[in-house]
Order: C-alpha cells, then sequence, then structure tokens
C-alpha cells in the first residue's frame, strides 16, 4: 500500500504532474480514494455515481474481483514479457476476442489504447491496398496522438496543425438535428436523408480520386462529438461504396464497443462487417491499458513475408491482456450487453421524460446506454446552450450543479453524456435522472422563447 495521507492527494498531484486537456493553472481534479460498482468516493468520502464510466471505458464497473483477481495472479506469474514472445494470455485473448467480434475479423495487433489502434488501421489499410489517402468524418474524434489527431475531425485537430500525417480528407457526418443538407426541408424521410449523405460522400471519393483512398475510417456511432447514431442504411451504404472502389473500411469501436449500444459492438445492429475495427476503453474496462486492431487475415496475410515495420515495447502486455480475457468473461457471465439493450430502453424512457418538462432539451438520442442531451437556448432556432467548441456560463454551472449533487457526468460544449457503466441499474438510473431534472432548471432558465 502506498503510504501517503489522504489529504496530501490533492496538492501533490498539482505540484508534479502536467494534466492533458487542461490550462495547467486551472485544473481542479477530483481527488478519488476508492471505487465500487457505478460509484466512487473522493479522499472526503463524497459519494460519485459515475456517468460517464469514468473515462467512457469501466462497461463492467468499479472493482469487479473477478479482473482484478486475474490481474493479480498474472502479475504474480508473469508480470512482463516482450512483444515478440508467445505467453498464455496472449494465446487466450485472440480465442476469446474471436468469440465476440464480427465474424472474419478474428487476427488482431495489440496497441496501448484507442489512439496506437487507429493509427496502426491506417497503416494496415496504407500497405494492404497500395494507396494513402484517409477519409474521416469532421465530427470525429479518433486519439491525441499525431497520427490519430490527423484523421480526428472535430477542433482537437485545430492547435496541432499542419499534423504531420498527411493524405487526410474529412467529409460530414450525417447529423439530422443539424443537417447542413436539410435546414429548409427537415422533414426529408430517412432513406431519402441516408441517399444524400452518402451521395455526398460519393462524391468527394470521385473527387480525391478512388484509386488514391487507402480506407474510410468512421467512428461505428460518433461518440463525444454527439452520439451520432447512423440513419438506416447509411453503414451499410459506407460499406457498398468501400466494396465498390476497393477501399478499406476502419470501424473506430473505441467508445461504442464492448456492450456500449447494447450489442457487442455497434456494427452488428446493422449487419455489417468492416474490414479493419479498432477497440480500446471497454476491452478491459479500464482496469489496464490496452487497445487491439482486428483484421480480416486477407489484410493480415500482406505480411506473411513482408515484415510489418511498426510495433511497442509494451505490446501484448501480458497483464493487460489479462484484463482483457476477464472482462470480456465477466460480460458473458452477466449477460452484459443483454442487459446494456434492456437499461438502455430504461434510460432512454427517463430522457424523453426530461425533454416534456424541460425546454432546454432540444434533442435526446440514445442507443443502449450511450446517450446525450442536446441543450438549446431555443428549441425552434435549435441555438446550442454553448457555441461550437465553446462553453458558457449556463453549461459550466450545470456541471457544477451535478458535482454538488454527486453526479459525475461530461458535458462537451453545449451537450450532457449519458453513459453509464452496464451494471448500472434502473433505481441508479433514476438517481441520476433525479439530479438531472434539478440541474436542468439553471439551463431551462437561460431559455429564449
Amino acid at each position: 500500500m502506498l503510504n501517503l495521507p489522504d489529504d496530501q492527494i490533492l496538492p501533490l498531484s498539482l505540484q508534479h504532474n502536467f494534466w492533458t486537456w487542461s490550462a495547467q493553472g486551472k485544473v481542479n481534479p477530483i481527488p478519488v480514494q476508492r471505487a465500487e460498482g457505478v460509484y466512487f468516493w473522493d479522499v472526503n468520502g463524497k459519494r460519485y455515481l459515475d456517468m460517464n464510466s469514468m473515462v467512457m471505458c469501466c462497461n463492467i464497473g468499479h472493482g469487479d474481483r473477478r479482473v482484478i483477481d486475474a490481474i493479480v495472479q498474472q502479475a504474480q506469474e508473469l508480470p512482463f514479457a516482450g512483444p515478440g514472445m508467445a505467453t498464455r494470455p496472449r494465446a487466450l485473448l485472440g480465442k476469446v476476442l474471436s468469440e465476440v467480434t464480427p465474424p472474419g475479423l478474428d487476427r488482431f495487433l495489440y496497441t496501448l489504447g484507442g489512439a496506437d489502434a487507429n493509427e496502426n488501421a491506417v497503416k494496415l489499410a496504407r500497405a494492404y491496398t497500395g494507396r494513402f489517402k484517409i477519409l474521416s468524418r469532421y465530427r470525429s474524434y479518433h486519439g491525441a496522438t499525431f497520427g490519430a489527431i490527423a484523421v480526428t475531425g472535430d477542433p482537437r485537430r485545430n492547435a496541432w496543425e499542419p499534423a504531420v500525417m498527411p493524405g487526410v480528407v474529412h467529409f460530414l457526418d450525417p447529423y439530422r438535428y443539424r443537417s447542413t443538407f436539410h435546414r429548409t426541408n427537415p422533414d426529408i424521410s430517412e432513406e431519402e436523408f441516408t441517399r444524400d449523405y452518402l451521395n455526398h460522400l460519393e462524391e468527394i471519393i470521385q473527387y480525391e480520386g478512388p484509386k488514391t483512398i487507402a480506407a474510410i475510417l468512421i467512428e461505428s456511432v460518433t461518440g463525444t462529438n454527439g452520439i451520432l447514431i447512423p440513419p438506416e442504411g447509411y453503414l451499410q451504404g459506407v460499406r457498398e461504396l468501400c466494396d465498390r472502389y476497393g477501399i478499406v473500411l476502419i470501424c473506430d469501436e473505441v467508445m461504442s464497443g464492448f456492450g456500449r449500444t447494447g450489442k457487442w459492438f455497434a456494427v452488428n445492429h446493422w449487419n455489417v462487417t468492416p474490414d479493419i475495427m479498432t477497440m480500446a476503453k471497454g476491452l478491459t474496462s479500464g482496469y489496464a491499458p490496452l487497445g487491439a486492431v482486428a483484421m480480416r487475415q486477407e489484410i493480415a496475410d500482406t505480411f506473411k513475408d513482408q515484415v510489418y515495420e511498426g510495433g511497442l515495447t509494451y505490446n501484448g502486455h501480458p497483464i493487460s491482456l489479462a484484463a482483457a480475457i476477464a472482462t470480456i468473461r465477466v460480460m458473458q457471465e452477466d449477460g452484459l450487453v443483454e442487459r446494456a439493450a434492456k437499461t438502455g430502453q430504461v434510460m432512454a424512457e427517463m430522457m424523453a421524460e426530461l425533454i416534456d418538462r424541460h425546454p432546454s432539451i432540444g434533442e435526446a438520442r440514445s442507443i443502449g446506454l450511450f446517450g446525450i442531451l442536446e441543450l438549446v437556448r431555443n428549441r425552434k432556432t435549435r441555438e446550442p446552450m454553448a457555441p461550437f467548441n465553446g462553453t458558457s456560463p449556463e453549461m459550466v454551472a450545470l456541471r457544477k450543479n451535478l458535482l454538488d449533487q454527486g453526479v459525475f457526468l461530461y458535458t462537451h460544449w453545449h451537450t450532457v453524456l449519458l453513459i453509464p457503466p452496464l451494471i448500472i441499474t434502473p433505481e441508479q438510473l433514476e438517481e441520476a435522472f433525479a439530479a438531472l431534472d434539478r440541474a436542468l432548471q439553471i439551463t431551462d432558465a437561460a431559455v429564449k422563447e
């Protein structure tokens, strides 16, 4: 046990750490002492209901002894082996993963997290096709390393431009509530809406030259940039375009994978199998750092005789792989994917009830336990409660109020994300939504009729 008094955790952390996604002079972290189930506690004993699965990753909840024991057992047996060695957890994880991934995606490259999983996916696609361009969407986030931030579409990319990875082209997301193409005809049918956005993508493919495009990289369900659930036929249409033009389809399931949407992976909702699929977060539920790239055998065979020029010191780390095996077994034993689908319906109903009571909610979207409230100042004009890539006094006050009530969640610009652990009960959801109901009075007061 580390010998450090609770009252020293915060001051020492602030003294010696450099914090990501933060202005260093404004950092104010919660000094966390312990966590269990859907809750965590700070050093003062205050309990927080974790409605963000910490960083959208603790799918099985906090403190599951089965995963902890697997980590301890692996640490006692073999805490580390080099990336070129075969180990028991490395032998087992591929078998276990192939039980839950879409059929045909049964070769796995292990990484440290989602960002380097996406970077390796890009390398694989470029080598397999002999092409160099990557198409990705504007409302995407694929990681913060240089390659991953280059394929990211959202403003987090801007601070690091010019990005070091050339050949990235962005296109528009099928975002129904704020559709670029349908501001004057919002009642267009879903079929026509889908077709317009597929036509948009195909037009960009034509402009860029199909024979220059290695891959289309998309989040199966867009995460922090809006929980944008693809309309019916869209993902199938992207798959068809990739097949037609010989382009690799890469689906980023870092956030949406491992039961989050009520299926093992979001692509399962539309019966689409990508050529490459990336994963992290829920893969170990955050108990240890790990990412993975699943690929078709045909792509792996590109390197049957050719050397794959890439690697990581901690690739295939035994402790992380053991955590992943145990996490997947917990999900299977406890039926957490099916549970997320069922509890997700409960959450969707609660979100609908909030809309009826709060004029500051413009739209609520969810799939499984992957939800978002889009807050507006006016439902008719859809003016957001905070500007694009910005915040507002109301959004700051809303989150502070929720933290004061003991509910931890993530707000992004003008939205509130609802991403609890898959083990959450309807009663615990009611606890969170009661706090939300009270806090939304702050944003309701800013509504302009």
